[in-house]
């Protein structure tokens, strides 16, 4: 629930607000407040009790593209990482095992502290790098995710604020099937 400073309550309706500027309806979004999987950038979660609620999320849902994290995390947080390694562990499930058959996964991949802060700069070396999919926002989409990042006030720190204004993946996003 992004409870790390007790700020758990607030950051839910942040997180609604966020999706709202997306077009995802609140019906679309769930948020799990589990004490064993806390908000802290030091914890690693556990990866089958993770795997095991992110697979019912997707049968609940029907869903069948997941889109996560890299082994990376993409800033290295240690939650983030776990989420990768918890998807990872459903993997083989989420291709062949129904009601998921055709689940597909896709990581968004990490990039180095300068490939990260050149903002549309870093189109030009994405294209020339192999990934399975490539996704390039136009001026309109990423002004629209800067607005549903601005939604989540609580974490507007001083560095994030240089995220919307210099980071990559608000106009690039290279990934690859998992």
């Amino acid at each position: 629930s992004g409870n790390y400073y007790n700020q758990g309550e607030i950051r839910k309706k942040e997180l609604e607000q966020s999706c709202c500027v997306l077009g995802i309806p609140a019906s679309d979004v769930t948020v799990i407040d589990h004490r064993d999987l806390p908000d802290d950038p030091a914890v690693e979660w556990d990866t089958h009790l993770l795997a095991t609620l992110v697979l019912k999320h997707i049968e609940a849902k029907n869903i069948n593209l997941v889109v996560t994290f890299d082994a990376g995390g993409v800033s290295g947080h240690a939650n983030h990482i776990s989420l990768h390694s918890a998807v990872r562990y459903n993997v083989c499930k989420l291709l062949w095992v129904p009601p998921w058959a055709g689940c597909r996964v896709l990581v968004l991949e990490s990039v180095n502290v300068c490939r990260k802060y050149i903002s549309f700069l870093d189109v030009l070396i994405s294209c020339l790098l192999p990934s399975d999919a490539l996704f390039i926002l136009t001026e309109e989409e990423t002004e629209q995710a800067k607005r549903a990042m601005r939604c989540h006030r609580s974490q507007l720190l001083w560095f994030r604020q240089l995220y919307l204004l210099f980071s990559r993946y608000l106009v690039v996003n290279s990934l690859r099937l998992l």
